[in-house]
């Protein structure tokens, strides 16, 4: 794997800034996807421009405003929001993003391992990052020496729950996998839907089902390192590999597919969230992006979360997580110092915390506060110990389609010789590459 030629940069003082209101940080809701992509006012016509790439929909009308708030009080630099780019073309191009703030993937993490992005260490906002969080961009390949990536906000997935009909029926929380079966048991009895199970749509099923199932049970970091380390000689007789491994979890996966809605085929990710609300199930394999839709519904559900017992021991018990935001500059990019500066500004307390509090993600940095939304605040005790995982889907390459495979399997296809294609889909990729 070839890298680009190490550069230095030089690192830019960190911008100054009062403190943002709530009020002012969300003023540019209404902001149209066209108008961000335009430069924002600067405070002199002589500024340099820097491009920010950031794409995900329901937050670029935050971002939005927060490139106008950086770019009004630089004298230096005016942002242009970015939303539109191919980014891996930009890549190729040698034209990349200055400042990119999006999802830590797989996608990146290439990006990360061939040397195409800068290294960060030396900024104050690098020595602020938890250290566990700071271990989850190390899940995908690094580039030795270089501190890559800044982690800006990690969301936590797991079961969202309808405590009202908990309540109803005298059920507690379970925490081993009996516990969850016997809640399931005692719903179906009373003629109440466990799990709204949305099978239309495959990625709800891989994000949910499939991830917490094999998640609850694995070690997915050590797993995907072997599968690596082994490429194209995964296959029936490896000691590590999708039919060798996740055949045990995928099975207690179809476990609880008796206890999903009898339409789960023909249901999509909307109808689910439509349904929670209205409280046609008690459970929904889901993150934290559901409960805004769900809130739509206007009525008024009561919702928690807990993660999805999978073994008969609690001190098993983790919960989803993702980097769902990080920042990172490129080596190509062309204003190196000015993105440096926004990406401290938007690194600040006052900046950061209510991003993560207004879309319910967990903070990065070791003095974020802890969520206060009660929807989420039961995770925050296994955010705070650690005690989390990757999604196991999310190591998957988009060649492989894991999400029709896990699809099918849910419709009733034998697990077995689909996790063994999914070896040998790996095992070809590694042979290629």
């Amino acid at each position: 794997m070839s890298s680009s030629t190490n550069s230095t940069t030089s690192s830019g003082s960190t911008t100054s800034s009062t403190p943002l209101s709530r009020r002012s940080l969300l003023g540019g809701a209404g902001v149209t996807a066209a108008a961000l992509a335009l430069p924002a006012c600067t405070a002199t016509s002589g500024a340099s421009q820097l491009t920010f790439y950031q794409s995900k929909p329901e937050a670029i009308p935050y971002f939005g405003q927060l490139a106008k708030d950086f770019s009004s009080e630089s004298s230096q630099y005016s942002v242009q929001h970015d939303i539109a780019t191919n980014l891996s073309a930009s890549f190729v191009r040698n034209n990349p993003p200055d400042l990119g703030c999006l999802n830590y993937n797989l996608e990146m993490g290439r990006f990360m391992a061939r040397g195409a992005l800068s290294d960060l260490a030396d900024l104050p906002a690098a020595g602020r990052i938890r250290d566990n969080v700071a271990e989850l961009v190390d899940w995908y390949a690094t580039y030795e020496g270089r501190t890559s990536v800044i982690p800006y906000s990690v969301t936590a997935a797991s079961v969202i729950y309808n405590r009202r009909i908990f309540e109803q029926h005298g059920l507690e929380v379970p925490t081993t996998w009996d516990e969850f079966l016997a809640v399931c048991e005692t719903l179906s009895s009373s003629g109440v839907t466990p799990i709204y199970g949305t099978f239309l749509d495959p990625w709800t099923i891989e994000q949910g089902l499939f991830d917490y199932t094999v998640g609850g049970m694995i070690d997915v970091r050590s797993f995907y390192e072997q599968m690596n380390a082994l490429g194209a000689d995964v296959g029936p007789d490896s000691e590590v590999s999708f039919q060798a491994t996740m055949l045990e979890p995928v099975r207690r996966m179809l476990e609880l597919l008796p206890y999903v809605n009898d339409d789960a085929s023909g249901r999509s990710y909307g109808d689910g969230n439509t349904a929670i609300a209205q409280e046609k199930a008690a459970m929904y394999f889901q993150g934290p992006w559901a409960f805004g839709e769900i809130a739509k519904a206007g009525t008024d559900v009561d919702l928690g979360t807990f993660p999805l017992p999978v073994t008969d021991d609690p001190a098993d018990l983790r919960v989803r997580v993702n980097i769902d935001l990080s920042l990172w500059i490129p080596e190509a990019a062309n204003e190196h110092d000015g993105a440096r500066q926004f990406l401290e500004f938007l690194m600040q307390p006052e900046v950061q915390n209510p991003y993560n509090a207004e879309f319910l993600a967990f903070g990065t940095t070791t003095d974020a506060p802890a969520v206060s939304d009660p929807r989420i605040v039961e995770m925050q005790q296994y955010f705070d110990d650690g005690r989390f995982y990757m999604g196991p889907s999310q190591f998957i390459p988009n060649s492989i389609p894991a999400q029709n495979y896990i699809q099918s399997i849910a419709g009733g296809s034998d697990p077995e010789p689909i996790l063994a294609r999914m070896d040998a889909d790996w095992a070809r990729l590694a042979f290629r590459q």
